[in-house]
């Protein structure tokens, strides 16, 4: 990959780091941890074996620690609102990774909308597919309807404490709001002045997919019935959604004084469980004052576990609202985010996508030391029989799959190899999980679920690779998402799966301790499956498939992003991903916002993080045809949310990556960003990495190992290096060349490694150099 003309492309700067997972983070991934407990800080720096017996000879001083300075530094990254937003990607939005609301105009009217939508609620009925049968369903919303016209609004979003605040200004008089949601419940408090008054109304939603804005339903669908009302005998009001498939939406309210509190449950296969869930909400809620206690205490301990900042202003913002989004959106144990997470509107995609979408959405919680957020890995864990009955009934006794589209359950129907089908989602989506246990080393989600799941997987795969004239193992015709001709054979989406999968089994196999008879089968396709097709330009479609048309997708490149196998560190594959790359780009037309973060990742990969900085910027270019819209959010012909959330991973790539065993840091940090700090970056290998930057060299690295795994970390620093451990010896380390160093360091010990004189361990943030407007509609 190639910077720009006549300018050399520079080495990859690397660094090897430590963290793991460990209690509740562990808890989480297997589903059992309250997130209460998931989110909780960690220990303070030192607080390691030697700090416990007074030894410590070095810490960081760490800024970050008091709710002020947290708040302090959140509030410069929240969202703003100077003008009213019109639409769902200019307003607020609110949720806990299940209930989700977002605040905008109600259309055609002088009222405020705050939708009501929950990440369980859809449809049960299989046989009209995942756009119809088991989508996602609306719920409803709640309008808030002044006496007078609206003239302005002054609101804000705070991170710190996910809540909304603000005033709206009417011809009457003015509002004050307050709203956060909060253990499924949505709770707003709404005061008036002068003659203005606080009048609520929610507005059922009919039960039907938000396909219908695309196209008309099935053959044979039939509309859910009708929603009926009732009232409870404490006053509290009741919307009840019986579903023709089976199960029930239940949405409840009460209104006390300043403070409106609404719940909704959904439940399935029982037809009236939902109904007592919803009220159950609402009654351990019992006012918005003894909510928010509980909530900011959840979101304070949230925002402790890492901390990243860098001299860019509107992008540093963006980078924290995501952290933001991601964490109300998801959760471990909950739904795996739909294309529009929780806040469902009208749109193609009412589904979980497992072709592109579900992957980005999940990527950036790792380094940000999140992996209570990780939903996916729960999905797949808890739901492997339906991805076993995914697959034609002849490979149910050794394969699994899942088709590109589904319902949170998974459930939707993969095509064979052979038929030009799309088969290679379920892999893709294990390496996703494979990444949650690189950077936790919980032995538990590989035994439990990487290995059984992609063992099955793979198995699918194997049924249909059949030896070639030329002695290869080749494949029939299955589809590279997104690309309008099928390959006759060996698609390089689905080569690139297969080969990342044989090895993870192997390796998972040894690590586990397993003698697996298919252990032979898994080394004689990585010693004979056929090379990926390439041609002048680089990396094919597939076998006589050349990459003649623009493609927004990169699942011809999975081999070099996300999967590595093709990668920097090779010299001899430099020239070929550095013109697929171009290849890829060249083509224009077809592109959309996470071409340009893919893009980003992959130039950050070789280093040239000034090349991948451009490639970014492109999504946040308001005259791209499908930029970054004003809230953070991203739509294509409808709500997509994957695409922001990759955005911040590709922020990730240029400041720290962990993939190939070497942590390297600061690889690809653009030039015009000379000071960033990191702490508790979370890495393969459960490291957790702290590192300052500044005047454009690094200053310092301070590792934890959470796992006691090997440590290769390509550090950036130059001449005399130091590598102290927590009790003040000197680590044991080894110089492997090319910048890189291993040190030994035990399970839960730290190591400092700088070079020179031991500069000041001082985390903080770094002063900005590029102001920015906030996010929002500010002006």
């Amino acid at each position: 990959m190639t910077s720009q003309p006549g300018k050399r492309s520079p080495m990859p700067r690397r660094v090897v780091l430590g963290t793991a997972l460990g209690g509740a983070a562990a808890a989480a991934l297997s589903g059992t941890a309250h997130a209460e407990q998931s989110a909780q800080a960690l220990p303070s720096d030192g607080a390691g074996p030697a700090a416990e017996g007074g030894r410590h000879p070095w810490r960081l001083r760490d800024t970050m620690t008091g709710d002020g300075a947290w708040e302090r530094f959140l509030r410069g990254q929240d969202l703003r609102w100077a003008r009213l937003p019109a639409l769902w990607h200019e307003g607020p939005f609110l949720g806990d990774g299940l209930l989700g609301s977002m605040i905008y105009q109600e259309p055609g009217a002088h009222q405020i909308r705050f939708t009501v939508q929950h990440g369980r609620v859809q449809d049960h009925r299989p046989e009209f597919g995942s756009g119809w049968g088991t989508c996602r369903l609306p719920v409803g919303h709640l309008t808030l309807e002044p006496v007078g016209t609206i003239t302005a609004v002054d609101w804000r979003l705070s991170l710190w404490n996910a809540e909304l605040t603000g005033t709206v200004t009417t011809t009457a008089g003015t509002l004050t709001l307050s709203a956060l949601i909060h253990d499924e419940v949505l709770a707003v408090r709404a005061r008036a002045g002068g003659a203005e008054r606080v009048v609520w109304t929610f507005r059922p939603e009919d039960a039907v997919s938000p396909r219908r804005i695309s196209e008309a339903p099935p053959s044979g669908y039939t509309a859910n019935p009708p929603w009926t009302t009732k009232t409870a005998a404490d006053g509290t009001e009741q919307v009840l959604q019986p579903l023709t498939g089976g199960g029930q939406t239940a949405t409840a309210y009460r209104r006390t004084g300043d403070d409106l509190l609404l719940g909704v449950g959904h439940s399935f296969p029982s037809d009236t469980a939902a109904e007592a869930a919803s009220l159950r909400n609402l009654r351990h809620a019992t006012s918005y004052g003894t909510l928010r206690q509980r909530h900011i205490r959840w979101w304070h301990g949230f925002y402790r576990k890492s901390f990243v900042s860098f001299p860019d202003q509107r992008l540093q913002s963006f980078h924290w609202i995501q952290l933001y989004k991601v964490a109300s959106a998801s959760r471990a144990g909950g739904p795996v985010m739909a294309t529009s997470g929780p806040w469902l509107e009208p749109t193609p995609w009412p589904a979980v996508w497992w072709n592109l979408n579900v992957q980005l959405e999940y990527w950036l919680i790792h380094g940000f030391n999140h992996p209570e957020l990780d939903a996916l890995a729960t999905t797949l864990r808890q739901n492997q029989e339906q991805l076993t009955a995914n697959v034609p009934e002849a490979y149910r006794a050794d394969s699994s799959g899942i088709g590109r589209s589904s319902d949170m359950f998974a459930d939707r129907g993969v095509g064979r190899p052979g038929t030009g089908a799309e088969t290679g989602d379920l892999t893709w989506a294990l390496h996703n999980v494979w990444l949650s246990y690189r950077h936790s080393m919980d032995e538990a989600l590989l035994r439990d679920t990487i290995f059984p799941v992609l063992r099955r997987a793979i198995n699918y795969y194997l049924h249909f690779l059949t030896p070639g004239s030329d002695g290869k193992l080749h494949l029939p015709s299955t589809l590279s998402p997104e690309y309008p001709v099928v390959p006759p054979q060996d698609t390089n989406y689905d080569l690139a799966l297969i080969r990342w999968g044989c090895r993870t089994l192997i390796e998972s196999a040894r690590l586990l301790g397993i003698d697996d008879e298919l252990i032979p089968r898994w080394q004689e396709v990585l010693a004979r499956l056929t090379p990926y097709p390439v041609d002048e330009n680089g990396f094919m479609i597939g076998a006589d498939t050349p990459y003649a048309q623009s493609h927004r997708h990169y699942s011809h490149l999975l081999m070099v992003y996300p999967l590595y196998l093709v990668n920097w560190d090779q010299p001899e594959s430099r020239d070929l991903i550095a013109k697929s790359v171009a290849r890829w780009h060249a083509l224009t037309g077809a592109h959309r916002g996470y071409s340009y973060t893919g893009a980003a990742s992959m130039y950050a990969m070789t280093g040239d993080g000034d090349t991948a900085i451009t490639y970014l910027r492109k999504f946040f270019d308001p005259t791209t045809r499908f930029p970054c819209r004003a809230n953070t959010h991203y739509t294509e012909a409808g709500p997509v949310i994957e695409t922001p959330l990759s955005a911040s991973q590709s922020l990730h790539d240029m400041f720290c990556q962990s993939w190939g065993g070497v942590i390297r840091l600061f690889p690809a940090v653009p030039s015009a960003w000379a000071d960033v700090t990191l702490h508790n970056f979370r890495t393969q290998g459960a490291f957790l990495v702290s590192a300052v930057r500044k005047a454009g060299a690094t200053r310092f690295v301070r590792i934890r190992s959470l796992a006691g795994e090997p440590l290769r970390l390509r550090h950036g620093l130059g001449g005399t290096l130091t590598a102290l451990l927590d009790d003040g010896t000197p680590a044991h380390t080894e110089d492997l060349g090319d910048g890189t160093l291993a040190i030994d360091l035990p399970r839960g010990r730290e190591v400092l490694v700088h070079s020179g004189s031991r500069p000041d361990l001082v985390i903080a943030p770094v002063t900005l150099s590029e102001p920015g407007p906030a996010w929002g509609l500010p002006r």
